[in-house]
């Protein structure tokens, strides 16, 4: 099978975007991580449109680390994230045929996700662990829309990677003038999911190298806090923000970690 670049990658995604009609809500995000694993930059790209058969959603994230790996002396004032070291993707098809039903909230949802990394010291390439779902998604909302809660799970089953349950539980929620604030958005999601993979722990061997451990589930949420300030000064497109991770035996990190994020945000 022929390997996709990263270059490829990204053009897939500015085509995607550049093909959307103007009444889909398409947005772009730029956060630093201050992780102390992480200080880099990272691009997401993000869509979501709903139409007569249900509603389509995807992000691609290009994760700008790309120069040396993360076991590179980050205390070298040479060392800088250059280039789009990793890039994953989500994409979500809801499909909902009885909208004016009393199941109307009520959809059947097939996600993939997937991704690509690169590390520069060795010049390889290896892949983040494609995924397919298959579930119910249940869409929950006040009078006006503006709070909304998506509640999902979802059979799912990861390639080359083991699973004592296949499963995925999933919140996304919105939450638009919070506190009355016009232009105030707290928004984000929460996955909770069974992966058997192996994560590096604060523990440390004879050879004081840090000792691998064997984990089974994965938590993952991303609250995100975002004021319009652009309403102030005529550019209704844009805001600024934070962006909290919250994990546990996420990728390869075992145990619970939080990395605080800044970033600013465009809508088209």
């Amino acid at each position: 099978m022929k390997k996709i670049s990263l270059k490829a990658l990204v053009a897939m995604a500015l085509v995607m975007l550049m093909g959307l009609k103007a009444q889909a809500q398409v947005n772009a995000q730029l956060f630093y991580d201050f992780g102390n694993d992480r200080k880099f930059l990272t691009l997401t790209l993000e869509m979501f449109k709903a139409d007569k058969w249900g509603n389509t959603f995807f992000f691609v994230d290009h994760d700008f680390y790309y120069k040396q790996n993360f076991s590179g002396d980050q205390n070298n004032p040479n060392y800088k994230y250059v280039g789009i070291g990793q890039t994953y993707m989500e994409i979500a098809r809801c499909f909902n045929f009885w909208q004016n039903t009393k199941l109307g909230g009520l959809s059947v949802q097939v996600e993939f996700n997937g991704g690509i990394g690169h590390i520069q010291k060795t010049s390889t390439s290896y892949p983040i662990n494609s995924a397919w779902l298959f579930g119910l998604d249940y869409f929950l909302h006040d009078k006006t829309f503006r709070n909304t809660l998506n509640m999902k799970a979802l059979f799912k089953t990861i390639r080359h990677k083991g699973q004592t349950v296949p499963m995925q539980f999933t919140l996304v929620w919105a939450c638009n003038d919070l506190f009355g604030a016009k232009g105030l958005k707290f928004c984000g999601f929460a996955d909770f999911w069974w992966e058997t993979h192996d994560c590096m722990t604060k523990k440390l061997n004879d050879k004081g190298d840090n000792i691998w451990e064997r984990r089974h589930n994965v938590f993952i949420s991303e609250p995100q806090l975002w004021y319009n300030v652009g309403q102030h000064i005529g550019v209704d497109n844009f805001s600024i923000g934070t962006e909290i991770e919250i994990t546990n035996n996420f990728a390869t990190t075992a145990g619970f970690k939080v990395r605080p994020c800044l970033g600013v945000k465009w809508d088209f």
